[in-house]
């Protein structure tokens, strides 16, 4: 059997490895492993702890006895047991729980060896089913809440008078036999998982009396909070972040749903021209972009992309410039300062003919009395705009050199010179005549 060829080669590597006086290619295969399993393999459901006990013998030692589950060619489980002498072993095998398997038959092969590789096998097709849960359990910080059974499939629902319509929670299973285990579904990467025990953020748009309900095949749960681009969901990372990446174009209207407070919102005007609340124009070039809502903070953060990651500036000026330093951040630069941390860079908006733009306001999303951030070619360490690639002749703001006041490429305000609180600034940096050859303005509104 193929399997157990892998695992013999295995064995037999591993053997020479260790093992430089004997040559492993003269090993004599002796003795008569004998194995004997009962088939006891019957209503085993996914998760579970799949037990068994295996009868083995030898005329010589006997090394190990290895169980594998196979989900079609696919190895999803091994446990290897010593056997040191003939006799009962007992051990057990773990079937996962995963999202979207359907029932099916699975291949539990077990593999006896002994000390001069000499192997017995046997193998069984194992049904296995997802779980009839009678019930499921929502766990909040202060309570407990049974989910029963829908009628739909694998669907669960507890509809309750829950005292918040903010109601982080996880989920977990009942144990339905002594082979099954207590299943727990919480909240990773803005999707739910198993074995996970971080609370899903369940939000719903009503007060009172709701369902909070979740599928166990397929982990579709609800409700959240929902925000539609151009009618599009956009996805939670957690209950204050919701994201989507889409192919935007210059001019092109772009409708948000779903946030009753969006007229409070600020719009970052590099990005956005409001038409009205909830409706806006799209500034920079066309391209493929990540849309950011922050619900704490109440903008709408972008970034250039380039692929499904965030874009870096080419060698022909096309791409996208980070901003990394201290002293701006939007909309605030007190409340989401950008500091020398590269995860929070602005990005600068494309605004074509490979010229990038930033609008800061002073007092606001930038200091209005210091400066001392720069520009960088990623959202990350690495390319950077230093005194030889970019110049400018400004009388606000000047590029550092290392020697003037101010670190290699960081800007500075000019000596005796301040931004005047409340006005809007525009800074460009202009690479139409090379990369290396940036031009920086700051003008003021």
């Amino acid at each position: 059997m193929r399997h157990l060829t892998y695992y013999i080669l295995g064995i037999i590597g591993a053997i020479a490895f260790f093992s430089c006086a004997e040559d492993v290619s003269d090993l004599q295969q002796e003795g008569n492993p004998v194995l004997q399993i009962e088939n006891q393999f019957s209503n085993v459901h996914f998760g579970d702890n799949l037990p068994f006990t295996a009868t083995v013998s030898d005329d010589i030692p006997l090394s190990t006895l290895t169980a594998i589950l196979y989900f079609g060619e696919e190895e999803v489980a091994r446990t290897t047991i010593r056997t040191k002498e003939e006799g009962e072993y007992k051990g057990t095998i773990s079937v996962p729980f995963l999202k979207d398997i359907p029932d099916g038959t699975a291949t539990l092969e077990f593999v006896l060896l002994n000390t001069t590789l000499k192997s017995a096998t046997q193998s069984f097709d194992v049904p296995i089913t997802r779980a009839p849960y009678p019930y499921l359990i929502l766990v909040t910080a202060d309570a407990s809440y049974p989910m029963l059974p829908t009628g739909q499939p694998f669907e669960y629902a507890a509809t309750e008078p829950f005292p918040v319509t903010d109601l982080p929670a996880y989920i977990k299973t009942p144990v339905v036999d002594d082979k099954g285990r207590e299943i727990i579904f919480g909240w990773e990467s803005g999707a739910v998982k198993q074995d996970v025990s971080e609370n899903i953020p369940f939000v719903s748009p009503v007060g009172g009396t709701f369902s909070v309900t979740f599928n166990t095949k397929t982990y579709q749960a609800a409700p959240f909070f929902e925000i539609l681009l151009n009618g599009e969901k956009m996805t939670m990372l957690d209950k204050q972040n919701y994201v989507i990446d889409a192919n935007l174009t210059k001019g092109q209207e772009l409708t948000i749903e779903g946030l009753e407070d969006i007229a409070t919102w600020w719009i970052d005007a590099d990005y956005f021209t409001e038409i009205e609340a909830g409706k806006y124009k799209f500034n920079p070039i066309s391209g493929k972009y990540r849309i950011t809502a922050n619900l704490t903070l109440k903008y709408f953060r972008i970034e250039v992309l380039d692929g499904n990651n965030p874009a870096s500036l080419k060698a022909d000026g096309t791409g996208a410039i980070w901003i990394i330093g201290d002293q701006v951040g939007k909309p605030s630069y007190k409340e989401n300062h950008v500091g020398w941390n590269p995860s929070n860079a602005l990005c600068l908006a494309p605004i074509g003919n490979k010229t990038y733009q930033v609008t800061l306001v002073a007092g606001e999303s930038v200091n209005a009395a210091e400066i001392n951030f720069k520009f960088f070619h990623q959202k990350d360490w690495g390319g950077e705009f230093g005194s030889a690639m970019l110049s400018t002749d400004s009388n606000i703001v000047f590029v550092g050199n290392g020697t003037n006041g101010r670190d290699n490429g960081n800007l500075g305000l000019v000596s005796g010179t301040t931004l005047e609180t409340g006005a809007t600034y525009i800074f460009t940096v202009d690479l139409s005549a090379g990369n290396d050859k940036g031009i920086l303005k700051v003008v003021k509104l």
